[in-house]
């Protein structure tokens, strides 16, 4: 693989044809760099030079955008960002071919579900009403949800047996009883054992005991449940976004990607069908994944700051 200065001299020639040539304002050209970022984070990742690139390679990392919750929106004007940057290397002879000229956008007319901002999920969580039996319970439910990714149904089944907060991993049994362990951030595991006191005192009904999220009936909390307090909350504040348990895991991926987390521990993180669970392990280090999401998730970051002031 050709060196990283090789690299670093084409961004520099690039934001130069980008400002002289083209006439953008630093605005755009810092977007327009920001996006391609993406695609330079993950052909390192995957150990291939800009230069070297192929068409199956660009749709793979096209895929992988939409794996991770992108709206179609936002994947066109990256991909408009990547072609812009390879029709500049053709031009300047890097290039015999251009490996965009088949790439293909995302149709924009396709439904994604919502994506909440930083400060939606804040005023969100801070909307439970902590005097209620059910109050820290469903403020660790939504921190799980957004710290982790899961799928609501590996929220409802997670079990105590499956922390393991010490190592800053729980284990989660996704789609085809597929196991993945997932880094969990500090806040979650603050809330979380909060949450536990009160358990504590609750009555479980048998075969129940090892679940985390107990409802008032001493069973596992239901989907409905779930779906039906995160409605309440967001009515509760107005928010006019139609939003599910599965948009914050759609905001998880989204907020991790555009803090510069590497794009293949986010499918690793989601367990997205794609990437086999033995394959995650074997091609990703599991210390890897925690230091993505322990440096680049929103409330993992907060609640650093808050802890050193």
């Amino acid at each position: 693989m050709k060196n990283n200065e090789e690299t670093s001299k084409l961004f520099i020639k690039y934001k130069q044809y980008l400002r002289l040539e083209k006439g953008l304002s630093d605005n755009t050209i810092d977007a327009y760099l920001t996006d391609l970022s993406k695609l330079m984070r993950f052909l390192s990742t995957e150990n291939i030079h800009p230069l070297d690139v192929t068409l199956d390679q660009l749709e793979t990392f096209s895929a992988t955008l939409k794996d991770v919750g992108i709206a179609a929106r936002s994947q066109a004007r990256i991909l408009s960002g990547i072609r812009s940057f390879y029709h500049f290397l053709l031009m300047e002879d890097y290039l015999k071919s251009d490996p965009t000229e088949l790439l293909e956008s995302p149709q924009l007319g396709m439904h994604l579900p919502e994506v909440l901002t930083v400060e939606e999920i804040n005023d969100l969580i801070g909307a439970i009403d902590m005097t209620t039996k059910e109050g820290q319970r469903n403020r660790a439910i939504l921190e799980t949800l957004y710290s982790c990714g899961l799928r609501v149904s590996e929220l409802c089944n997670l079990k105590i047996s499956d922390l393991y907060f010490s190592e800053g991993f729980i284990k989660v049994e996704g789609k085809g009883s597929k196991q993945r362990l997932v880094p969990i951030s500090q806040r979650a595991i603050t809330e979380i054992k909060n949450y536990f006191v009160e358990r504590s005192e609750m009555k479980i009904k048998p075969a129940f005991e090892d679940y985390v999220f107990i409802s008032r009936f001493g069973k596992n909390i239901s989907r409905i449940m779930v779906f039906h307090f995160i409605k309440e909350l967001a009515d509760k504040i107005g928010l006019k976004k139609t939003i599910s348990p599965h948009t914050f895991r759609h905001s998880f991926a989204t907020h991790l990607l555009e803090g510069g987390a590497n794009l293949r521990a986010i499918q690793a993180m989601l367990g997205h069908e794609s990437i086999g669970t033995t394959e995650i392990y074997t091609h990703i280090d599991r210390n890897m994944l925690r230091s993505e999401i322990m440096e680049h998730h929103p409330r993992n970051i907060s609640f650093q700051k808050n802890e050193t002031l």
